[in-house]
Order: structure tokens, then C-alpha cells, then sequence
């Protein structure tokens, strides 16, 4: 694997950076209150897209660049070193857009990806249940059509990110009860603003609510609304949870979650930087986040060669997120309470970090699905009425099959 940049990917590279050097007064702080930062994060994502570092991977047609994964994370690596904003609608642009262009009809590519892609309309991801959450496959949000081909939606969803200021959502739902729950599920685009929708924000130990439940009280969405046809909500899903992994883990740098930033934080307090216990931390710290560094490097080939990544993906957001939380933790060791500075990116990230264990499937589900798929280990047990784990799980697997 050749670690360094073609020709043209450099050039690319010192385009982007030139950009982003020439124009990173227009970007956003970060400290602004919420009902101004939203509207200017808005106005960021926009400039971007505009001038093509958003969407990077997006076919042109839908006004991406049709460019490669390479090209995307040499976008965030400058975005990072250039200490500006990325876009705001990560999950929108990262994980719902590309499950639309690989699902959605013609008329929902046309009406949804462009003003997406530019921010006019941010998205959320209605997935998590108060009952299921890493085993998606549990939802009981129900959904039933009626005689003039409509649907309507009853139930409730929870972690929702930026539910409170988006104007769409890609909701799961059940519209069979009847078939194995794998098979019972149908993918909606949900309007926020819909007669029967509720959004309650869910306050966090930062004092922000980035998170909410949303209730919906028999919310009627027409027949279009369908994201990859009646039944096969499931397959749709796995496609954005493949992107939602593959965001959370390959975003690490993006994120600020670089080695080079701690040992930066660290070094502040030179008599700490030079305690040998504290520089056995960092250094166990930043080997983790290096590993995650030349994971990416390995993924990102196998994207470029066309190779879907496996479940072994998810392995890059376990170590980033275990790995960031260490680190955060290090770094308010060492520098105390200034660490918990309210405006400071370490209490942010001390307070932050534990929710996102939770992103894109639990740890520990994470990590049983590594060992089961991709190292062959045996499944945990089970008890189960008396059957045997073996014959339930072999039941399970013939029941996805089908």
C-alpha cells in the first residue's frame, strides 16, 4: 500500500488547502449560541458544497465531485489542519444521502440530495427505540397503509441528533408484524414538521440537548415517502449503518481526535509531559489512534478498489472512540480543573465521548460481531426455553436468509 498522494491527488490536496487558507474567515465559531451557530454552520456547509469539499464521493449528477474515498479524507484532513468547521449535516451528507442514491427513486434522488448537499434542508436519522437501539431489528414504531396508498406512522424514536432543526428524516418502521423481524421493517422519509410529530430535546451533562425523543401520534406520509420499497426496510438500513460506522471511525482525525492534538494539550504542563507514567499513557494513546490512522489507510483502499468493507469497520470506531476517551481523560489529569473549562474542547469531549460509544451499535455489540464474522469465534450462549443455542441460531440465520 503506498501511503503517499499520486500526483493529481497532491495538486488536489493543495487546492483544497489554498481554499480553505483563503476563505477560513468566513468559517463559523463554534462557541456561538445555538440559534445563531445553526444558521451560520448552515451558511459553511454551503461554501463548501459549493466549492466541491462536501458531498466529495456524490455522483456529479446529484452535485457531488464523483471523486473517490481518497479524495474525500484529504478534504478532512485539510478542513482539520485549516482549525476550521466540517459541514454540519454529517449525518445527512455522510450516511442518509449516499442510502438515498443507493435506494431512493429518481424523484426522491431530484427533490432531496441537492438542497441536502447545500444545507437547506438538514436531516436526521430515526432509527433508536427506547427497546431497540444496537438490536435494530426489535422497532415497534408501526407504520400502516392506507386504501390510498398513504401510510401512517404511530410510535416514538430517541437519540435523534439535530432532530430539532431538521426539516426531513429517514425513519424505520415496522409494517409487518406477521414475518421475522428482520423482514417486517419498511425505510420512510418523515417531514419534521408533520401533524403528529412531537420533538423533546434531551438535556446532557454539557448543558446541550444535541440528542432527542420523537413521539409520532398516527402521522400520515404519502406513498412516495418509501425508501427502497415496502418490505425491505431492513437492507435499506444496513446500508446506512455501513456509512453511519464508517463516518463515526474514518472521521477520527476530522473529529480533532488526532494524536498529535493530545500531545499538544498534554505538553501545556512540562513538568506532566515529562512524568514517565504520563508519557506512558500518550504513548499507549497514540498508538491506538495510529492504528485507527493506517486502519483508514487500509479501508480507504479497499473502498478505492471498489471492496465493501466488512463488519471488521466497526473495529475503527470502538478503538477511536476508547481511545479519545483515554485521552481526554489524560489530559484533564494533567491539567485539572482548567481541563473543564466550560468553553474548552476537553470538557466537551469528557462529557460527549461516553454518548458515542453507543453510536453505530454498541461496544459490546460491535465487538461480538467482529469475533463471530470476521474472526470465527463462537457466539456467546444463550438460554432460550430449554433449545439449544446451536438450533436457535441456526433458526435466526435461516429466518434472515429468507
Amino acid at each position: 500500500m503506498d501511503l503517499n498522494d499520486t500526483p493529481e491527488q497532491a495538486a488536489y490536496r493543495v487546492r483544497v488547502a489554498a481554499w480553505l487558507h483563503e476563505h477560513r474567515d468566513e468559517a463559523p465559531a463554534l462557541d456561538l449560541p445555538e440559534e445563531e451557530l445553526v444558521p451560520a454552520q448552515r451558511a459553511w456547509q454551503r461554501r463548501l458544497a459549493e466549492n466541491g469539499m462536501a458531498g466529495v464521493t456524490w455522483p456529479e449528477e446529484f452535485g457531488g465531485q464523483g471523486l473517490g474515498p481518497i479524495e474525500s479524507v484529504i478534504v478532512g484532513q485539510e478542513i482539520a489542519k485549516a482549525r476550521v468547521p466540517g459541514i454540519l449535516d454529517v449525518i445527512g451528507v455522510g450516511m442518509l444521502g449516499p442510502t438515498i442514491i443507493a435506494h431512493g427513486t429518481q424523484e426522491q434522488k431530484g427533490r432531496y440530495l441537492g438542497p441536502m448537499l447545500h444545507a437547506d434542508e438538514v436531516w436526521c436519522q430515526l432509527f433508536s427505540e427506547p427497546a431497540a437501539g444496537s438490536d435494530l431489528a426489535a422497532v415497534q414504531c408501526r407504520a400502516r397503509q392506507e386504501d390510498d396508498g398513504s401510510w401512517r406512522l404511530t410510535g416514538q424514536k430517541v437519540w435523534t441528533t439535530n432532530a430539532q432543526f431538521s426539516a426531513h428524516g429517514l425513519l424505520l418502521a415496522r409494517t409487518d408484524a406477521d414475518v421475522p423481524k428482520h423482514k417486517g421493517l419498511t425505510m420512510f422519509i418523515l417531514p419534521m414538521d408533520a401533524e403528529g410529530v412531537t420533538i423533546r430535546g434531551l438535556r446532557q451533562i454539557s448543558g446541550e440537548a444535541e440528542f432527542n425523543e420523537v413521539f409520532l401520534d398516527d402521522v400520515r406520509v404519502e406513498a412516495d415517502a418509501v425508501v427502497g420499497g415496502p418490505g425491505n426496510g431492513w437492507g435499506t438500513a444496513l446500508t446506512t449503518l455501513m456509512f453511519e460506522r464508517l463516518t463515526i471511525g474514518s472521521g477520527a482525525e476530522g473529529l480533532g481526535y488526532r494524536p498529535e492534538r493530545f500531545v499538544e494539550l498534554v505538553a501545556r504542563d512540562e513538568h506532566a509531559s515529562a512524568d514517565p507514567e504520563v508519557r506512558r499513557r500518550l504513548g499507549e494513546i497514540s498508538i491506538e489512534l495510529l492504528a485507527v490512522r493506517f486502519g483508514g489507510y487500509r479501508l480507504l483502499s479497499m473502498l478505492q478498489q471498489g471492496t465493501i468493507p466488512g463488519p471488521e469497520a466497526g473495529l475503527a470506531k470502538v478503538t477511536t472512540v476508547s481511545a479519545a476517551i483515554e485521552a481526554f481523560d489524560l489530559v484533564a489529569d494533567v491539567l485539572g480543573p482548567d481541563a473543564l473549562d466550560e468553553a474548552g474542547e476537553t470538557a466537551y469531549g469528557i462529557s460527549f465521548l461516553p454518548g458515542l460509544k453507543s453510536a453505530g451499535g454498541t461496544e459490546e455489540i460491535l465487538r461480538n460481531t467482529i469475533g463471530e464474522r470476521v474472526l470465527g469465534l463462537p457466539p456467546e450462549p444463550r438460554l432460550d426455553k430449554g433449545i439449544p443455542f446451536s438450533e436457535l441460531r441456526a433458526k435466526e440465520r435461516e429466518a434472515v436468509a429468507k
